[in-house]
């Protein structure tokens, strides 16, 4: 499984350039420069507090932003500009007596609510973590090769039937879609790549934040979670055996 944000084209670009598209419609609005600085995940911002601070949303018990139109499935972006903005009201905390991603949450990476230990978190070690992932996570992993979406997928924010859809005009939806060959990758495939091949299936996508040595190691996991004999000859090979 691959986390349903990474295999599309790199949120990142993507967002970075709706981030100076919205710039160039302040300073037309405004009739003059408007000094800014974008951000997606490039530098020391704190996107989840600063948008819940201007009210797209609160931050729920699995530490996501959770928007209560869209759910958690969204990007965070940040224009930072030097206009005077009116702030939004806050959205106050809905989450309520719900623990369902606490309890979801296949490494019990969540000590307290709203508190993430992100040194068991599937998408810190399957992307993040250099060198072995510990060998007591591996099995909560499953069949996680890259991220992980377990706590919001069972969040009834995300789950209720009106979650409503945005327009898409530019077709970004389909961009940050994943691409066939990440929808369910075979780890067959995964474990048969080489780091050329790697660099190719990933191209332009957040996928090669993992880096290939990454991948193939979480694809290792993830069979030995699998227990299927006929990937055998792939982790024997990446093991050095016959």
């Amino acid at each position: 499984r691959v986390a349903r944000y990474a295999g599309g084209d790199d949120y990142h670009g993507v967002m970075e350039d709706r981030l100076e598209a919205l710039a160039a419609a302040l300073e037309a609005r405004v009739g003059g420069p408007v000094a800014h600085r974008a951000y997606v995940d490039t530098g020391p911002v704190l996107e989840r507090e600063l948008a819940a601070r201007a009210g797209l949303g609160w931050i729920g018990k699995n530490t996501c932003l959770i928007d209560p139109e869209l759910g958690s499935y969204v990007f965070l972006g940040v224009l930072l500009t030097d206009l005077a903005l009116p702030p939004d009201d806050p959205e106050p905390d809905h989450c309520g007596s719900c623990r369902a991603c606490l309890d979801a949450c296949p490494t019990d990476a969540f000590p307290e609510p709203y508190v993430l230990d992100a040194s068991r978190c599937v998408s810190y070690t399957t992307i993040e973590l250099r060198g072995a992932i510990p060998e007591p996570l591996r099995a909560g992993q499953g069949a996680w090769v890259f991220g992980c979406d377990v706590c919001q997928e069972v969040c009834p924010w995300n789950t209720r039937g009106r979650r409503r859809v945005p327009p898409d005009p530019l077709g970004l939806r389909a961009r940050l879609a994943p691409r066939a060959a990440w929808r369910t990758p075979a780890l067959a495939w995964l474990l048969a790549l080489d780091e050329e091949a790697f660099r190719q299936a990933t191209r332009e996508t957040a996928l090669r934040r993992a880096r290939w040595r990454g991948l193939v190691r979480n694809a290792l996991v993830a069979a030995g979670n699998a227990g299927d004999p006929a990937l055998l000859p792939h982790v024997r090979r990446h093991a050095g055996g016959e």
